[in-house]
């Protein structure tokens, strides 16, 4: 999808005036909005239709909004998901994004503040597309850092051989890492390098994606190669 076309939204809310509401403020943003008012109906959505982003509550009936960002991981690593929820604290922020959600916006939420994170979202999924469209060495080729080789052509991270199941962020933070190891990024440089974007977002919200990039590296054994600087940030030390 190019960053000027039309996205396809699924909106899940089992609140009808809210759902009403931002499924109206997307299309006055061009986009085409797909409303669910329960985790079930959004997971049968989800196996049926093709969706560029998704929009979520927590406290949902049939399933819970967990279960929604879970199945869309499994489906689509790649596939932008904004958490809307009334829950406010930090650990419930950690946990989502730690789940693989990219975002979290706090209920009650202004829409012009919705409208600009999809904005966000989808301008950062035109941009893997067209990376991913590349034609390999011409696009910047593949960095080798100890067991990792980071396509960067196709934004992937395999280790020995063995592609990774990464979401968007968790390759941004791992390309930008491999593109200069050694190097100590801060939190704010980390989110504004990774992200392109201003940094708006609370220290939790980075180092819980780097936390689920550690998890995902586990099993490879290659999770010590994002080491935590301790009062400062993280880097990159390949073996």
């Amino acid at each position: 999808m190019a960053e000027s076309e039309s996205a396809r939204i699924l909106v899940v809310e089992d609140d009808a005036a809210i759902n009403e509401v931002v499924c109206a403020r997307l299309a006055r943003e061009g986009h085409g909005a797909v409303a669910a008012f329960s985790g079930s109906e959004a997971r049968l959505l989800l196996g049926q239709q093709r969706f560029d982003l998704v929009i979520t509550d927590l406290m949902l009936p049939g399933a819970p909004g967990e279960s929604v960002v879970e199945a869309v991981r499994a489906a689509d690593p790649a596939l932008p998901i904004i958490v809307v929820s009334a829950r406010t604290t930090a650990a419930d922020k950690v946990s989502l994004l730690g789940l693989g959600a990219d975002d979290y916006l706090v209920k009650p939420f202004d829409l012009d503040e919705l409208a600009a994170r999809v904005a966000v979202q989808l301008r950062h999924r035109a941009i893997g597309e067209g990376s991913a469209a590349g034609s390999g060495v011409g696009d910047g080729g593949v960095l080798r850092r100890g067991r990792w080789a980071v396509d960067r052509a196709a934004r992937t991270l395999s280790v020995d051989g063995e592609e990774l199941a990464l979401t968007r962020t968790e390759y941004a933070i791992a390309e930008l890492l491999a593109e200069h190891p050694g190097r100590v990024f801060t939190k704010q440089e980390l989110f504004e390098r990774a992200w392109g974007e201003p940094y708006v977002a609370q220290e939790s919200t980075v180092s819980a994606h780097v936390s689920n990039l550690r998890a995902k590296l586990k099993p490879t054994g290659t999770d010590g190669y994002v080491q935590t600087v301790w009062g400062i940030g993280f880097k990159l030390s390949a073996g």
